[in-house]
C-alpha cells in the first residue's frame, strides 16, 4: 500500500527568519524531512527588504511571485518582478531579491529543485532552525486570497 499524501494548511506552517531581524520570512511547506529532494517555501519580504547575495551550487531555484513588486539580481543580470512572474535561477548563480515597494510586502512560492548542498538537511534545515516570525493578518489574507475569490 502506498503512503497517504501529506496535506499541510497555512496555519500548520511556522514562518521563520534565518537571522533575528531579517527583512525576510520563509515558511517551509515541504522538504527533505518529508522524503523529497525538493523544498518548497512561502517567502515574504518586508517593504524595502532583501536577503544577502546567496548561491546554491546544486539547485535550480524557482520563484513564483504572488503579490508585491521587487527586483531580482542574478550574477550580472537584473530583472523586475511582480505578481504572476516566474523567475528561474540556474544552479550556482549568485542572486538576491529585493522588495522595491516602500509600503507593501513581496510574496512568493519558492521551489528549490534539489535541496542539497553543504548543510545537512539542505536549505530547509537552515530555515527550520531559524527564529519563529509568525504570519500576521496581512500575510494570511494575501496567501489565502485565491481560496476566497
Amino acid at each position: 500500500m502506498m503512503p497517504a499524501p501529506t496535506l499541510r494548511h497555512l496555519a500548520d506552517l511556522d514562518p521563520k527568519m534565518i537571522s533575528v531581524g531579517d527583512p525576510l520570512k520563509l515558511a517551509l511547506a515541504a522538504g527533505p524531512a518529508d522524503g523529497s529532494p525538493t523544498s518548497v517555501f512561502f517567502e515574504i519580504w518586508e517593504p524595502g527588504g532583501g536577503q544577502p547575495a546567496n548561491s546554491h551550487a546544486d539547485s535550480t531555484e524557482i520563484f513564483v511571485f504572488l503579490s508585491g513588486v521587487g527586483r531580482a539580481y542574478s550574477d550580472e543580470h537584473v530583472v523586475d518582478v511582480g505578481p504572476g512572474d516566474v523567475l528561474i535561477l540556474p544552479p550556482g548563480s549568485v542572486h538576491r531579491i529585493v522588495n522595491t515597494s516602500p509600503s507593501q510586502r513581496l510574496y512568493s512560492v519558492t521551489i528549490m529543485a534539489v535541496d542539497a548542498g553543504a548543510l545537512p538537511g539542505g536549505f530547509a534545515a537552515l530555515v527550520s532552525d531559524g527564529t519563529s516570525a509568525g504570519f500576521d493578518e496581512v500575510d494570511l489574507a494575501t496567501l489565502t486570497r485565491a481560496r476566497h475569490d
